[in-house]
């Protein structure tokens, strides 16, 4: 990939965040929403203060004696969270960022684990902290509360520690030097097929990662950000990082439900999320343009907005302004990754001039190993390899199919305490992704599936799901969808391909209010042929099951595809 744009390459995240409170220090980095009664107060966080809130609680953590141990961190995306996270970073204190989501026998599992010796933790999560400290078998010394509650420290309380400290002259954190190539950050994968990893990275890791973002993205210190990822995940991490690094406002979300609220609310201009969420904003507008009855006319203003872009006149913005302004009016560029997005709803977005981007990566490559820019914008693809990486496809097959292996500063340490995994996909430098993929003749590449999800048939042909189950996602209906191979009861050896559809209830109920689920299952089942027309025979679905019941995921809306068949064949 070419650089595009001017970016500073820093080795660590310290250097990072000190670069982004001169350069920046009167911007705002974050704004927090306040609920009190009745009014809505809004609190206004610049650079400058970030980085005097950083070193504050950095200096309290060190005053624990917290100096290169590790502090686990759980709860919401919030102000608390990122301040809590860059004071462990800055402090080359190890960073162990938990899903709030865990079971209780999962989250104790991680901090034993992990051997954290503190945990900044959510309110919503009292609880869980007080049956860890009842049940003392984790070696946590230190519980601190995201928020002021009784029997815990806060991190109010640490920052008003840090201050004193700091007035006082202690300089101790504040002089901390970063070895940028240790791991610092100890990062639990989702494990959508085994148990967890934890993916061991360092700052040099990441700092690499975000100079890489950098040059090729077009984000810019005047945009508007929502936090929308989840941070414990390194694809949220990262990306409140990027925008720390350029200077982004990012303000936080209230939920799912209230997207298009907030969207209008901060006037949002940068949106990154998992395309279940960009679908979402998607549906929302494709919804209100179908009730005003506007489908044909957006259309044939998509056409001819379209043919006038080949003429190198870009009317979208202009032509498409009262469907925008529904989304805030400034919203300008998506970003989608983490998971195959369906190709129709970038094409959407980019029709109406809001540039959608995909890119792909691993938590153990930090996490972008390619991605789409506005250069290099094709339909399904996930873009070019970043500047800093080498990616290869290895063992293709007669279509230039293979495992996609990547080289590259971004590449993890290794798996923590798991050498023998670790060997597995780490050999000579190249880290082995198992995802599966081809190159097409301009070097853009292309996510064909997993390879522990590819359908070998008996006669050695293969089917990938993830490529089938963006087609059916779009039939009417169809919520969500898990295309699978089911041991072929009369030939013996063989597997036939099946789906396994979620239909949308509400949709169902406003279309088909006099249908019963049987009815809706020949209907869904029609259109599965239909589809396989479109297959080459050995592809075709033989098999259907229809619930309303939504699949197994984790907390980043992934499928977990062993849980799902592990359900289906117990059903079965």
């Amino acid at each position: 990939m070419e650089k595009i744009f001017d970016a500073t390459e820093f080795n660590n995240i310290k250097e990072i965040i000190y670069n982004s409170a001169k350069k920046y220090k009167d911007n705002l980095a974050f704004v927090i929403k306040h609920k009190e009664e009745k009014n809505t107060i809004y609190e206004n966080v610049t650079y400058k203060r970030l980085l005097e809130d950083v070193n504050k609680l950095g200096t309290a953590l060190y005053s624990l004696r917290l100096k290169a141990k590790r502090i686990a961190i759980i709860g919401k995306n919030r102000y608390e969270w990122v301040v809590s996270y860059l004071a462990s970073l800055l402090g080359g204190i190890v960073a162990i960022p938990l899903d709030k989501d865990l079971q209780y026998g999962e989250l104790e599992n991680s901090l034993i684990r992990s051997k954290a010796d503190c945990i900044i933790f959510d309110e919503k999560l009292t609880e869980q902290m007080k049956e860890l400290q009842a049940n003392n078998k984790t070696s946590l010394t230190e519980y601190v509360c995201m928020s002021e509650i009784e029997g815990f420290k806060s991190v109010n309380e640490l920052l008003k520690t840090g201050d004193e400290l700091l007035k006082k002259g202690e300089k101790e954190y504040i002089n901390a030097e970063i070895d940028n190539n240790k791991m610092n950050i100890l990062l639990f994968t989702s494990g959508t097929t085994s148990q967890s990893k934890a993916v061991m990275l360092s700052q040099k890791n990441i700092a690499s990662n975000i100079y890489a973002m950098q040059c090729v993205e077009d984000i810019r210190s005047t945009d508007t950000n929502i936090a929308f990822l989840p941070f414990h995940h390194i694809f949220g991490s990262t990306c409140i990082l990027v925008m720390l690094a350029c200077g982004v406002k990012t303000t936080f979300p209230d939920g799912l439900r209230y997207i298009k609220q907030n969207l209008n609310e901060y006037k949002v201009t940068i949106f990154v999320g998992v395309p279940v969420l960009v679908e979402a904003i998607y549906k929302t507008i494709m919804k209100e343009i179908e009730k005003q009855g506007k489908t044909k006319l957006i259309k044939f203003a998509t056409t001819i907005s379209n043919f006038l872009l080949k003429l190198h006149i870009d009317v979208r913005r202009k032509l498409f302004k009262q469907i925008i302004d529904a989304l805030g009016g400034e919203l300008r560029l998506v970003i989608s990754g983490g998971a195959p997005a369906d190709p129709k709803i970038s094409q959407g977005f980019n029709d109406l001039g809001i540039i959608t981007l995909q890119g792909y990566g691993l938590s153990e490559t930090s996490p972008v190993i390619a991605a789409e820019n506005y250069k290099t914008l094709k339909n399904g693809s996930v873009g070019v390899p970043m500047i800093n990486d080498t990616i290869e496809i290895v063992n293709k097959d007669e279509n230039g199919i293979g495992e996609i292996r990547v080289k590259g500063p971004n590449v993890m340490l290794g798996y923590y305490e798991m050498p023998e995994l670790t060997s597995e996909v780490l050999k000579d430098g190249w880290f082995y992704t198992g995802d599966l993929g081809k190159f097409d003749k301009k070097g853009i590449l292309y996510i064909t599936g997993r390879n522990k999800n590819m359908i070998v048939l008996r006669n050695g042909k293969k089917a990938f799901p993830e490529e089938m189950e963006t087609l059916v996602n779009r039939i009417e209906l169809v919520e969500e969808c898990m295309v699978f191979g089911l041991p072929d009861k009369k030939e013996k050896d063989d597997i036939k391909i099946a789906v396994k559809i979620v239909y949308d209830k509400d949709e169902a109920k406003e279309k088909y209010p006099d249908k019963n689920e049987d009815e809706l299952y020949n209907l869904i089942w029609e259109k599965v042929k239909e589809l396989n027309k479109t297959f080459p025979r050995y592809k075709h679905i033989q098999k259907l099951i229809l619930t309303s019941e939504e699949l197994i995921k984790t907390t980043t809306k992934k499928v977990k595809r062993q849980e799902e068949m592990k359900k289906i064949l117990a059903e079965l």
